[in-house]
Parts: structure tokens; C-alpha cells; sequence
């Protein structure tokens, strides 16, 4: 059994931008089909536009206020929400509030950089 805690992991910054602790992957446990982690994007801030080739992505909200533009899909999200991004769709996320905007990141498979590609928007 592999177990690990939120307040173990390291953070590091992805191609996108944002800022994460993960959970359940390539850079902490080993997880072979999906990764797990919990990411943040300050007040203010925005996550590069970008895809992913392969991954499915579901973002779970967990706290604060923002806004998620998913193809020409665009919707303002918050703590309790959950999102399905399937791969291929160009998606940006943008905090809206005073607070870190933190959530879920769950990819299938597993999240990598080589499968990310920043689109410039």
C-alpha cells in the first residue's frame, strides 16, 4: 500500500503555470493510469492556455472563485464544482477572487509535461 499527505508533498510549477502538490503520479506515488493533485492559482492570476494530447482532465474546486473558458465554453466556477476537460480541449483557468483558487487535478493518464502544449492565448 502507497500512501501519501497533502502536507508532504512538494510543490512545483507546471507548464501551464500553476502551482501544485501532487498526490498520486509520475512525481510522487507510484500511480500508473492517472495522476492526483491538488493545484492553486493565486488571486489575480491565470493559468497559461493550453491542451492536453492524451489526458482527460476533472478539476474539482475546492475554495475560492474563478473562471474556466474550456473550447468556446466559458463558466464561472467555485468550491463543490467539478469539471470534465477532455483531451484536446484548449482550456484556461483565471482567478477571479481575493483568495489562492485551489483544486482537484485529476488526469487519466497521469499528468506529464511532454502532454502538455501551451497554445499562446
Amino acid at each position: 500500500m502507497h500512501v501519501s499527505h497533502l502536507d508532504g508533498a512538494d510543490a512545483f510549477v507546471t507548464l501551464d503555470g500553476s502551482t501544485i502538490r501532487e498526490l498520486a503520479g509520475r512525481v510522487s506515488l507510484p500511480a500508473a493510469n492517472q495522476s492526483l493533485a491538488e493545484a492553486t492559482v493565486p488571486a489575480g492570476g491565470a493559468t497559461a492556455e493550453h491542451y492536453h494530447v492524451v489526458s482527460e482532465e476533472l478539476y474539482f474546486f475546492t475554495a475560492g472563485s474563478g473562471h474556466l473558458r474550456v473550447g468556446d465554453e466559458h463558466r464561472d466556477v467555485g468550491a463543490g464544482e467539478c469539471v470534465v476537460i477532455p483531451p484536446g480541449a484548449v482550456h484556461k483557468l483565471t482567478n477571479t477572487g481575493d483568495a489562492p483558487l485551489k483544486l482537484l487535478c485529476c488526469c487519466a493518464p497521469a499528468y506529464s509535461n511532454d502532454d502538455t502544449v501551451l497554445t499562446g492565448g
